[in-house]
């Protein structure tokens, strides 16, 4: 798929709710390492009560419905991870506002605006072990392809590999917010869990637009 339209994006937000649920053991083991085990659950919840939202969304602006999706996901886990992901969505939605179909150009707007949009609501930036190490590159390989003209399918492989480097990078980093900061050196070494579903996230999308 080289243009996705609502119905499209609707299907990838299906897809984003079962994979965290699928993910749910796995992500609460991994934040039990340094945080209080929580992650898994918080994903769950909030990618269903976005995709619970768009399924009964019958308009056809996609940045409203990602926007609005958003306020549903704060809703549903007013946690740290569950309000930095509705920021997100949020932000995200806001600059593809008007949009009925996504190509390269949009999925570059909506990347950038939602790791901006979590790094300024968690203070964080690229480096610190957080979701933005695995978001952030993936959002720069969107910016990438989209000024060179690649389609949706390539620009999206390329941003899931970002994603995947940039999460294989935490392992030698220092936690620098929340729970895991308390660990210092020894969250060396340790793959962060915001950046592991931050990577899964794109992943899903990536695999969601190639099929």
């Amino acid at each position: 798929m080289d243009n996705l339209s609502i119905t499209d994006v609707k299907g990838f937000l299906s897809k984003m709710n079962a994979t965290a649920t699928e993910n749910k053991a796995y992500l609460i083991e991994l934040d039990g390492k340094m945080g209080d085990g929580d992650l898994g659950l918080t994903m769950a919840a909030v990618f269903s009560a976005i995709d619970d939202f768009a399924s009964s969304y019958d308009e056809d602006d996609i940045g409203t419905m990602l926007m609005k999706g958003g306020m549903a996901m704060s809703k549903a886990a007013p946690s740290t991870m569950g309000t930095l992901m509705a920021t997100g969505f949020m932000r995200g939605g806001k600059v593809l506002k008007g949009i009925t179909g996504i190509g390269t150009k949009d999925a570059s707007d909506f990347w950038n605006a939602f790791v901006e949009g979590i790094m300024e609501r968690g203070k964080s930036k690229p480096g610190e072990k957080t979701i933005v190490d695995a978001l952030y590159p993936a959002a720069k390989a969107f910016e990438a392809a989209a000024a060179s003209g690649e389609a949706l399918s390539s620009a999206a492989a390329k941003a899931k590999a970002a994603a995947e480097e940039g999460l294989e990078a935490t392992k030698s980093m220092v936690a620098q917010h929340g729970r895991a900061a308390y660990y210092q050196e020894k969250s060396r070494e340790l793959q962060d869990p915001g950046a592991t579903i931050g990577c899964i996230l794109v992943s899903a999308f990536a695999d969601f637009v190639q099929q």
